[in-house]
């Protein structure tokens, strides 16, 4: 009984900050700025992987970033990625890709502002800290993406060999699909990880986050998923915005999946704040 009037507390508290502190403008914010971000960040990251040898990284930063989205959504949002990644570029450091650098780090920056509301924390950094931490998510996630494209190229080189080498290996190495997503969902988990630690502002434990990402992953499933079934079934989205219809159900499917990452740094505020408050009824009743 007591477990259930706990979490009755720590979900009323998340679901009401949400509500209270604008959590549905804010979802729109980060879904807007994140697909704003997108192109900008896959600009800046290509030119700067093809400099390094990474001559896959379009391909599979397409896979890493679509393949965990519903066919209906991912589609034609990757088709014209791939467009404009396949143009040719070689003005890396010019004023251009800088800029593109710089776009893509709003969308750092719109989350640094989600989760500093959700944990109810005032930022207290400086603005130049601020968006070089961002710059440097951004590259940082450009190096690993440009480091898994080259993996995933020798992966099934190394794979034969090993199955020449070990046949017991053989069930355990699946397919190039398996493999990417795997390590599109690897790539997710130590996202959330990453910006729940270090984006807002203030100091958190990692096992204080852990409830807040379990329940983005388990809603990003199930939003998804109904999200996709919903596409298929009742949506009119093609009839009412014509050839606009993928940019929108792009930007619908990025609001739900903004919103439950937000709720996520809710839950984790609600759950600490129920923890600090039964500790201080504790050490009262104790004096």
């Amino acid at each position: 009984m007591r477990k259930i009037v706990a979490l009755r507390r720590v979900l009323y508290d998340a679901v009401g900050h949400f509500i209270d502190d604008d959590g549905w403008a804010m979802a729109s914010h980060v879904a807007i700025s994140s697909l704003m971000a997108l192109f900008p960040f896959l600009i800046f990251a290509t030119t700067l992987a093809s400099f390094m040898g990474a001559d896959a990284f379009a391909e599979t930063a397409v896979h890493l970033i679509f393949d965990t989205w519903p066919d209906q959504i991912a589609a034609p949002i990757a088709r014209e990625v791939v467009n404009v990644l396949t143009v040719q570029r070689t003005d890396l450091l010019t004023f251009g890709i800088v800029l593109a650098a710089y776009f893509a780090s709003n969308g750092i920056e719109a989350l640094r502002t989600a989760l500093n509301r959700a944990y109810r924390v005032t930022e207290t950094r400086s603005l130049i800290f601020r968006r070089l931490q961002s710059l440097a998510f951004v590259l940082i996630a450009t190096v690993g993406f440009a480091a898994i494209s080259v993996l995933l190229v020798f992966a099934p080189l190394l794979a034969r060999l090993a199955e020449a080498k070990f046949e017991w290996i053989q069930p355990y190495v699946g397919t190039s699909t398996l493999w990417r997503l795997g390590i599109a969902a690897t790539v997710i988990v130590l996202g959330l990880v990453v910006v729940h630690m270090w984006l807002p502002s203030g100091k958190r434990s990692f096992g204080s986050i852990v409830p807040g990402i379990l329940f983005t992953l388990a809603g990003w499933l199930a939003g998804s998923t109904i999200f996709a079934n919903y596409l298929d079934r009742f949506s009119s989205y093609v009839t009412t915005y014509a050839g606009l219809a993928s940019i929108m159900i792009a930007i619908v499917f990025l609001y739900i999946v903004s919103a439950i990452f937000i709720l996520g740094g809710e839950l984790n505020a609600a759950i600490g704040r129920y923890v600090e408050a039964r500790a201080r009824v504790g050490g009262d009743a104790g004096g």
